[in-house]
């Protein structure tokens, strides 16, 4: 996860997302350096709009972080039935007696 934020550190101070940006901010973290992970994602990151895929992912989370009145209805919370303590107590003395 820390390659993903080192990209998205990179990216938000307008710097280059490349393989010798992304090993400073990694080491910098002191976090062990893995080199097939960096390659992996500097090539999974190029070409991609970064501020589009940002955009589209906060406008995605949008509707669960602020949740609507719908949402409630459409998914019922099953609430645990309590055991009386009473009874709970009961069940526990038949084990010695």
């Amino acid at each position: 996860m820390e390659y993903v934020y080192a990209a998205l550190l990179l990216h938000k101070t307008g710097q280059e997302v490349s393989e010798d940006n992304l090993k400073k901010v990694i080491s910098a973290t002191g976090a062990e350096l893995d080199e097939a992970k960096v390659k992996v994602l500097v090539a999974s990151l190029k070409g991609v709009d970064i501020d589009e895929k940002l955009a589209n992912a906060s406008i995605a989370a949008a509707p669960a972080a602020g949740g609507d009145a719908g949402d409630a209805e459409a998914a019922p919370v099953e609430k645990k039935k309590e055991e009386p303590k009473a009874e709970a107590a009961e069940g526990l003395a038949s084990l010695f007696g």
